[in-house]
């Protein structure tokens, strides 16, 4: 099935319209033929009703579902966006990534149980309670460590604590001011990897290429968007198969996966369901939403040849 002929909708949050990735989705489409409809997901109404079709209103009109979505919202996606992608999905609409899939992803703490009870290795991760038991966290790991929101992005809700001091004054803080919704987890933070990890980007099951982030002095967050460099890294088999292995375990099509340096081996930091990729791209060259719109091709048209690495 020709690019052209492919009818997508790419699901964004409103505040991201005009966001690099949006752009360079925009414009890769033009160049692949693809024509996409940029959505947002509080423009729907989704009504459940036998009449299939019919049950779904955009901007209060009726609407033609697509062949496929391409959800763009990751750790930002609502109850309402998840909402409409289920209703899509049991409308027989391709969904990349699938709203399960989504919501594992979101939740760093379930990510981190699905990996480990594979044998994928991890940072140690603990749930915080609230007050938080300063013992018990000083029995099960060693300063520094790192606390984090149970879902977030580009390095934000992550705290840094480098002894007892820092880590009750945050404590104290996230229990008086954070709301009952928001979850924390602990995690060890791993030395040898201090700064500086890799990214690689995992599309239908293939790791398209991977970079190394290094966060800029006097930081520990190597995220692009805090300001981090991004250079090209070779990738072994060793990370290849932690990238695959991980994101099939956690049943996504798309995914960025952060992995740390851990001494002589490697562990899985975090797996994003909509990774952004303007540091990636400046890395690599690799023209990412011509890789996602390939793969879109051959899913809904298995057997044709697949083209290769696509670069910008």
């Amino acid at each position: 099935m020709p690019l052209s002929q492919i009818k997508s909708w790419i699901l964004i949050n409103e505040n991201k319209r005009n966001s690099y990735s949006t752009k360079r989705f925009e414009e890769s489409a033009k160049i692949c033929g693809l024509r996409p409809k940029i959505v947002i997901p509080r423009a729907f109404d989704i009504i459940a009703t036998k009449a299939g079709d019919k049950s779904i209103r955009y901007k209060g009109k009726q609407i033609e579902i697509p062949d496929c979505i391409i959800p763009r919202m990751g750790s930002g996606t609502t109850y309402f966006a998840l909402a409409v992608i289920r209703h899509l999905e049991k409308q027989g609409v391709l969904i990349l990534n699938s709203s399960l899939s989504i919501e594992t992803a979101k939740d760093k703490l379930a990510t981190m149980q699905i990996l480990a009870a594979n044998n994928i290795p991890i940072p140690k991760t603990m749930l915080a309670k609230f007050p938080l038991n300063i013992e018990l966290v000083e029995q099960e790991f060693h300063y520094p460590l790192v606390l984090k929101t149970v879902s977030g992005s580009h390095g934000k809700g992550v705290f840094f604590c480098e002894n007892k001091s820092q880590l009750k004054d945050i404590a104290d803080l996230m229990e008086v001011s954070k709301d009952s919704k928001v979850n924390v987890i602990i995690q060890e933070f791993v030395l040898s990897s201090r700064g500086k990890d890799i990214r690689v980007l995992v599309i239908g099951g293939r790791p398209i290429g991977a970079m190394v982030r290094i966060a800029k002095k006097d930081s520990y967050k190597a995220n692009f968007s805090t300001g981090g460099a991004v250079k090209p890294f070779e990738m072994n088999p060793t990370i290849e198969w932690l990238a695959v292995e991980s994101v099939s375990l956690l049943g996504l099509d798309i995914a960025g996966v952060d992995i740390l340096f851990n001494n002589d081996s490697y562990s899985i930091c975090e797996i994003n369901s909509s990774p952004e990729f303007e540091g990636f791209e400046k890395a690599t060259g690799i023209d990412v939403p011509s890789e996602i719109y390939q793969y879109l091709r051959v899913r809904l048209r298995p057997g044709e040849e697949q083209i290769g690495k696509v670069t910008i």
